[in-house]
């Protein structure tokens, strides 16, 4: 269908939302998590993980970081790789698509207008007190669902949250799936080891049995982020498609989804109206498995897959993306498929993407 995108499952979806307008919005969360030495690798350092979401929407709006003056991105092994925030304002910028921020809990708030969902921003998760409050980030989400569907044909949503695919192992194994070695990472060591660890110490602190029927909003509470049921609530309250824009970090969302509307009849949900948009390094990272985890979810959920050819650049830090380095955020796979669905080429996007670098 274009030129850099392959589909997996079908692409009735895909083949809707041609000519029709789209809204972009990104959901930003920090959790003590991300600090815990070696489990995310989206900051210069586990301390500054805390900037990464705050410094992501700096970026997209601005162009300029403003809450600090360390390069937000991947570092590891002495090497770097740039935020894909910077993917996310190329493609915006092409297409002059309305984007709004989400803050559903951050340490570190950004220096930009947002939408204010939450306070608190998550705790560590192997104490198993995660998120306070999931229930009415869920209910003020749903509103903003509702209200942004009108506006648009369909909504794209990102996400940013350092250390999340660690929360959403959390919530994956605190529901039942086995999500064990399949989610992705943003450092070339993905490291499992830990995450699994972190993850069993949160289900045995917060008393899960991960045999039995699990709560989602429990599952969030114990071993989840406040993006979570913020965008679970953006999907129930929209009345338009959705696309979201992330990569494995989005399948606990939709385990979330399918938990909530499998308990209750006045929260339906059509997986035929929902797909993942992610990068060819999260569809194709030999760490993980996506497809694995969204099979065990719903058959019907189709992931499309961008392939933003940055073996082409000239740029270092976007040849990182090659080995390993961040892979997916902010929302970044989603925003070029929604360019490319606007009629921009892969290589009209890359060269955009260069130009703030």
């Amino acid at each position: 269908m274009f030129k850099g995108l392959k589909i997996y499952g079908n692409d009735d979806l895909l083949l809707k939302l041609k000519d029709k307008k789209p809204f972009f919005s990104c959901v930003i969360a920090t959790t003590a998590t991300s600090t815990i030495p070696n489990i995310s690798g989206a900051g210069a350092s586990a301390e500054m993980t805390e900037y990464t979401p705050a410094g992501d929407m700096e970026l997209i709006m601005y162009g300029k970081l403003l809450c600090c003056d360390i390069p937000i991105g991947t570092a590891s092994e002495g090497d770097f790789a740039p935020t894909p925030a910077m993917i996310t304002k190329a493609a915006l910028e092409l297409t002059n698509v309305p984007f709004l921020a989400i803050n559903a809990g951050c340490k570190v708030n950004p220096n930009t207008p947002y939408i204010h969902l939450n306070d608190i921003s998550g705790g560590n998760i192997s104490t198993g007190k995660a998120v306070e409050n999931p229930g009415e980030i869920f209910k003020k989400a749903k509103i903003i669902g509702k209200e942004l569907s009108k506006t648009s044909d369909y909504l794209v949503i990102g996400e940013s949250v350092p250390g999340g695919t660690t929360t959403t192992l959390g919530v994956l194994t605190a529901l039942g799936y086995d999500a064990d070695f399949k989610v992705s990472g943003s450092s070339p060591n993905n490291r499992h080891d830990l995450k699994n660890k972190i993850v069993n110490e949160g289900i045995k602190n917060a008393k899960i049995d991960i045999n039995g029927d699990v709560d989602a909003f429990e599952a969030i509470a114990a071993v989840g982020d406040p993006m979570m049921p913020a965008i679970a609530g953006l999907i129930f309250g929209s009345d338009v498609p959705i696309i979201l824009a992330g990569g494995t970090q989005m399948t606990s969302v939709l385990a979330i989804v399918k938990a909530i509307s499998d308990k209750n009849d006045d929260y339906n949900i059509d997986f035929e109206n929902i797909a993942i948009a992610t990068t060819k390094y999260v569809a194709e990272d030999n760490s993980a498995n996506i497809f694995n985890i969204t099979q065990q979810i719903s058959e019907k959920i189709a992931i499309y897959s961008v392939n933003p050819e940055f073996e082409k650049s000239k740029e270092k830090g976007l040849n990182n993306y090659l080995r390993g380095f961040v892979k997916e955020g902010a929302g970044a796979g989603g925003a070029m498929l929604m360019a490319m669905i606007l009629g921009y080429s892969i290589d009209e996007i890359r060269l955009k993407i260069e130009e703030y670098l």
